[in-house]
């Protein structure tokens, strides 16, 4: 298999007197999708939100291989270099979304490449064509708040991936749908991320999300306590 586009390796975290990860080495594979899972305080989010860079690890390192250019040292960066690697590298599922709702769905799309320097002009169709390829054709001029839920988690996958992210975060992104919205908004999440040769960590508390995902890691007092590739 070839190298890990993300791997951790020893990582400690504590808020506290709280342990949050106590030696987690974790890698994953370009084109594979990841869910952790574990009960709320196992450790799962700041486990996503430490490979992500969002937070640093107290000890231990996070090394991010892009297809092109050297490796990254990603616990070893600086806050500024963190936020731009995620701005530019990386890409964000939450359950809520966090759109902006002010913006039309296609301008909240086109957000992502516009901070990025590309020019309003270039991201509005960019953004457009994303929002169809996942099912949201006609829907670009609406405002958030006249979405369903469902149709706002594309939109944020769609937001994700205009960058061309070769690493998606989602953490719980069907957490407030029912079951029919959560499956099809998998579908949007694993076309647009594995579908495309990229790769995808999921934290879920939801098995069925789960086991769509190539393998499945359970975490349990800030250690990875099982894995297993689904079927």
């Amino acid at each position: 298999m070839n190298a890990p586009v993300i791997e951790a390796h020893a990582l400690q975290k504590t808020f506290g007197v709280t342990r949050a990860l106590a030696g987690v080495d974790l890698a994953i594979h370009r084109g594979e999708s990841v869910a952790i899972m574990g009960a709320s305080g196992s450790g799962k989010t700041t486990l996503l939100h430490v490979l992500a860079g969002i937070i640093t690890p107290d000890s231990g390192s996070v090394t991010f291989r892009p297809s092109e250019g050297a490796a990254i040292d990603v616990a070893a960066l600086g806050e500024s270099a963190r936020s731009r690697l995620r701005r530019e590298r990386f890409g964000f599922v939450f359950q809520q979304g966090l759109l902006i709702p002010e913006l039309t769905a296609v301008e909240n799309v086109a957000l992502a490449s516009m901070i990025n320097g590309v020019s309003r002009k270039d991201a509005i169709p960019h953004a457009a064509a994303w929002l169809a390829a996942l099912g949201l054709a006609g829907m670009e001029d609406r405002r958030i708040g006249e979405l369903s839920g469902g149709q706002a988690q594309r939109t944020a996958i769609a937001r994700a991936q205009a960058t061309g992210a070769e690493l998606v975060f989602a953490d719980e992104p069907t957490g407030a749908l029912d079951s029919q919205t959560s499956s099809e908004v998998m579908d949007a999440l694993l076309w647009s991320t594995t579908g495309q040769g990229r790769s995808l960590v999921v934290v879920t508390h939801d098995a069925e999300v789960a086991a769509r995902c190539t393998r499945t890691i359970a975490v349990r007092d800030g250690r990875i306590i099982a894995a297993a590739v689904n079927a």
